[in-house]
């Protein structure tokens, strides 16, 4: 009977292993055979480059980029990078990130902020303090609000009346003083800021400089929605906040008797003329 089980083992060990060899020929001639992916060499950065730093051999290398994936404005050398002339970096750049054309300046050019502007656009500079630069916390390549701030005198100088407008909404900040690294990750308080903005928008920037105090508000990263803004003055402060969306059920009607500004709370059916002429008071206006 040993010897009868011995003969049994030995059976089973030999067919289990040679299923299990089996098993893994048939895994061998299933996996498919890699393919060789076609490479091109691409010029890449060495190590983390800032805005204004100059391109040179040893903050630049050649490495093999998968043919089909080659970035457009790569360059295909270090030496087609650099013979016709130097180049200076116009956007920060990342370890191993491909040096591409739109990033740097061309042959002989520098690192200016004219080079770094959308086409079409302007560069505008307004000036700001630490309050109106959201206490230093606004920095190259962030989006923000222009709101203006005035006081404004009735037709006979008799009344003034202060009000806040949204100017622009949705600018790129370019540059804090002097400084458009767009890496920049410390506040720093600064007397000026400079904005990309169209022709009509740094007019409107202009203008406005020149009315009243402009004010900054930071927008939240990629945030890039214009929100419908109306005038607010002083009349506004101390009513309740109206959330965003919803409707009021009243409306605000101002009657002018002579120098004397009066402004009613009437129900929105009345300004709209859903009511009677004789419910809103002779010569008001909404």
């Amino acid at each position: 009977m040993i010897v009868v089980a011995l003969i049994f083992g030995a059976l089973a060990v030999f067919v289990a292993q040679s299923w299990l060899n089996s098993q893994n020929d048939a895994r061998i001639r299933n996996v498919p055979v890699p393919v060789a992916v076609k490479t091109r060499t691409i010029v890449v950065a060495t190590a983390p480059i800032r805005f204004g730093v100059e391109l040179n051999q040893r903050n630049l290398r050649e490495v093999p980029w998968p043919e089909n994936a080659i970035p457009d404005g790569s360059f295909a050398s270090i030496e087609s990078l650099l013979s016709a002339g130097k180049r200076m970096v116009l956007t920060a750049i990342a370890e191993n990130e491909p040096i591409l054309a739109s990033k740097v300046t061309g042959p002989g050019q520098r690192a200016t902020l004219s080079a770094v502007l959308t086409p079409g656009k302007k560069a505008v500079t307004v000036r700001v303090n630490d309050i109106e630069g959201v206490a230093g916390f606004v920095l190259p390549g962030d989006r923000v609000d222009i709101f203006l701030t005035r006081n404004v005198s009735s037709e006979r100088g008799a009344n003034t009346t202060s009000s806040s407008d949204v100017v622009l909404q949705n600018v790129r900040v370019l540059a804090i003083d002097q400084i458009a690294d767009d890496r920049l990750d410390k506040p720093a308080v600064v007397k000026a800021v400079t904005l990309e903005v169209e022709m009509t928008e740094g007019q409107k920037l202009s203008l406005a400089a020149s009315l009243g105090t402009l004010t900054l508000a930071l927008r939240q990263a990629g945030d890039i929605k214009d929100l419908p803004s109306r005038q607010i003055t002083a009349e506004d402060l101390g009513k309740p906040q109206k959330k965003t969306g919803t409707k009021s059920n009243f409306s605000t009607i101002t009657v002018m008797r002579g120098q004397k500004k009066e402004n009613y709370s009437v129900p929105a059916e009345a300004a709209a003329g859903a009511l009677t002429n004789s419910a809103i008071p002779q010569g008001a206006t909404q």
